[in-house]
């Protein structure tokens, strides 16, 4: 034993090697075990953790992204009797609406409305014609072009009265001209109707 501790002493640095390990100071031995134990550390880390993190990282952002979805899947499911009550609400409005814009048969039937309401509140129809249709997204717009004769009092009767049609009509392009010395005035407008738009369009 003091042997070993003498030539263990009297190694230089030039003799420390793998074979003689076992007689080298104990300060350099733990300084040999501290530096394989820091080297099997890191390649662990490089070869094993790192791609652990990375698939960790990966987990965490989904994670985010199903719990995401799923808070908004609870809330559509929470609220989805709310939802099917106001479907049915607007399926029922909608076939209100649709109900209110005249089919390609009932055209002419709205000319002869709108021409009643002429006469009705007194102004003298001049002309009254359908102009071309023009298509939008979901509806196609049918003008008429109304030019009538009659008191300030009496376009105001007709504008009411076409306002209370039980078929959706807007008035545009608004236009009156004075005669001079007489209490009449010629006014011009187009009127519009629409029809929904269905497959065939």
């Amino acid at each position: 034993m003091a042997t070993d501790t003498f030539k263990a002493k009297d190694l230089e640095i030039s003799e420390f090697n793998i074979e003689n390990i076992g007689m080298w100071p104990v300060l350099y031995r733990g300084l040999v075990c501290a530096i394989v134990l820091v080297l099997i550390l890191v390649l662990g880390y490089f070869l094993q953790l790192k791609d652990l993190y990375v698939v960790l990282d990966s987990a965490i952002a989904k994670e985010k992204v199903l719990r995401a979805s799923y808070e908004e899947k609870a809330f559509e499911v929470a609220n989805l009797e709310a939802y099917r009550i106001q479907m049915a609400e607007l399926e029922e409005s909608f076939s209100v609406l649709l109900g209110q814009l005249p089919g390609d048969t009932e055209v002419p039937g709205l000319l002869e409305d709108i021409t009643d309401l002429g006469y009705g509140s007194s102004l003298e129809i001049k002309t009254i014609s359908l102009q071309p249709e023009k298509a939008k997204e979901f509806y196609v717009e049918l003008p008429i072009k109304i030019v009538a004769e009659g008191g300030y009092h009496d376009v105001a009767t007709f504008v009411s009265g076409v306002a209370g049609l039980p078929r959706i009509v807007t008035l545009h392009d608004y236009s009156l001209k004075f005669n001079k010395g007489e209490d009449r005035q010629v006014f011009e407008l187009e009127a519009k109707t629409y029809r929904y738009k269905g497959e065939e369009d």
